[in-house]
């Protein structure tokens, strides 16, 4: 009996799919997942391009923006180096600009929330369909889950900008993401995926003049 039973060959197709299916499903969840992940970049990507140009166009994060440059040559170039640069961003939920630079967390809440009703947390409104007609979306509605926290907003002076304007200068800005990790719905808990560092994309116009910060 126990010679036979080692001779027999019933059930082999059944372990065999068991040990392939586990590899064949764990290939397939990765595909979907770094498909998400690659959906990911390019949400990030377009929240900061969006963030630079609404920065550009904007009332300053960094309210002493308005008075860095120089004042004795009108519509000259702002030398490299000028002023700051002032990098303003969030910790927590305490707002701050380097070099001295006031933080105004209502102008830093509608480059990240566009022209909603200003709430100074994460929450990322709703923008309806006819609101879309009227009203600029943010830097959340690019990249869902994006916190107050993962935005640095960069003011510098690169030589590219004017100065001694009635509003204040015309500065290089550049927004840029931190400390964002990629969100995997199934690799993240059997690999431990969810540990991999987003690189920090970033974005970089030169501002405009089209708020009264700037006029």
């Amino acid at each position: 009996m126990l010679r036979r039973f080692a001779k027999l060959e019933d059930g082999t197709a059944m372990v065999e799919m068991a040990i392939v299916s586990t590899l064949l499903f764990a290939l397939t969840l990765g595909f979907v997942d770094f498909g998400y992940a690659l959906y990911q970049w390019n949400g990030a990507t377009k929240a900061v391009q969006v963030g630079a140009r609404l920065a550009s166009i904007s009332d300053p994060v960094a309210t002493n923006l308005t008075a860095a440059a120089p004042t004795t040559t009108p519509g000259s170039p702002v030398i490299a180096g000028a002023y700051g640069p002032f990098v303003c961003s969030y910790t927590g939920t305490i707002g701050a600009c380097s070099n001295g630079g006031t933080f105004n967390a209502t102008n830093f809440s509608r480059i990240f929330r566009g022209d909603t009703a200003v709430t100074n947390n994460d929450v990322c409104p709703t923008i309806t369909a006819a609101q879309a007609l009227t009203m600029r979306r943010g830097m959340c509605h690019f990249f869902p889950g994006l916190r107050r926290d993962n935005v640095v907003i960069t003011y510098a002076a690169t030589g590219l900008g004017y100065q001694t304007r009635l509003g204040g200068p015309v500065p290089t800005i550049t927004v840029n993401l931190k400390n964002m990790t990629y969100r995997f719905f199934f690799l993240g808990g059997l690999y431990g995926f969810g540990t991999i560092t987003m690189p920090s994309m970033l974005s970089t116009v030169t501002g405009e003049d089209l708020k009264a910060s700037f006029s």
